[in-house]
């Protein structure tokens, strides 16, 4: 009968030996980039896995196949098809497969054939079949040699970016209450929804900040006319004029109704980290409110 210990150990095996049928060819010296390379006749499942070099593709200078990050930020499995870079918690290497940090039991490090000598970590990899499923018998735990796989920052900017959470579009419509057709509306947001708002994402030895910044607001008036304006506007206050326009961000209804008012913030989002900067895809948020506007009326004094 297989107790739980020899269970593992062949488990540990099967995992050396299907490790060991994934091999691919080891980039040049000047590459940077290659495939898994894990070691021949070794029951440790010991492999050197490139997981791309920020501003090199995955497939080296030559234009050979390979996986990996590329300049882009975008991964790619060893055909040349782009998957996620990011699955489950691990980070797509040049063979395709998955691979996360794990902190192993001494047990079980002793059952995979003991640590190893050198810098490195270890390692679960999920290699995941055309139906996505993860594969029968493929992965486990498996030791990274050298220093842990390098994420190119553009892919950790998009996964901090995706962390951003943005405030609410708060409107405020100036006077208020009911608006009066042809005065002058001041249009203004509140100012918790104008600030600057950061995010960051993280691997071993690598951080990335993403900031998003407010640069406009689209406002759609209801009534068929759009304005655009280049801050949050300006509030007006008790003792203003009311026929005085805003100075910044105003509109004035020709007739009267109730109009839907919509505020459309667009967001410049930076990213910094790892000796670099860039930008990303930038980020929207709506808010909207009812604008009932009522005839004017003229007092005439007698």
């Amino acid at each position: 009968m297989l107790t739980r210990r020899s269970l593992v150990t062949l488990a540990a095996t099967i995992g050396a030996v299907v490790a060991a049928m994934l091999i691919t060819s080891p980039a040049r010296a000047d590459d940077g980039v290659g495939g898994v390379v894990c070691a021949k006749g070794d029951t440790r499942p010991q492999c050197t896995v490139h997981v791309g070099i920020p501003n090199k593709p995955g497939g080296g200078d030559d234009g050979g196949e390979g996986g990996g990050q590329g300049g882009d930020g975008k991964c790619h499995d060893p055909s040349g098809k782009e998957i996620a870079c990011e699955r489950d918690g691990g980070w797509a290497g040049s063979d395709g497969c998955y691979y996360k940090p794990v902190d192993l039991s001494p047990e079980m490090i002793a059952n995979l054939g003991g640590q190893p000598d050198g810098d490195g970590g270890w390692y679960q990899q999920v290699c995941y079949g055309t139906d996505g499923q993860a594969n029968t018998g493929f992965g486990g735990p498996v030791w990274i040699v050298g220093a842990p796989p390098v994420i190119s920052p553009e892919v950790l900017a998009r996964q901090a970016r995706s962390k951003l959470r943005l405030p609410e579009v708060v409107i405020e419509l100036n006077p208020p209450g009911d608006q009066l057709r042809y005065l002058p509306v001041w249009m203004a947001l509140d100012r918790s929804s104008w600030t600057t708002e950061s995010a960051t994402a993280s691997v071993p030895g690598v951080s990335v900040t993403a900031t998003a910044r407010p640069v406009k607001v689209a406002w759609s008036m209801g009534d068929g006319s759009g304005v655009t304006c280049a801050g949050p506007g300006t509030p007006w206050t008790p003792g203003i004029d009311p026929e005085k326009p805003s100075p910044d961000c105003g509109h004035t209804y020709q007739a009267p109704g109730v109009f839907t008012v919509t505020a459309t913030v667009e967001w410049e989002v930076t990213w910094a980290g790892a000796g670099q900067t860039g930008t990303v895809p930038g980020l929207t948020t709506t808010g909207q409110v009812q604008a009932r506007v009522q005839e004017s009326k003229t007092l005439i004094s007698r």
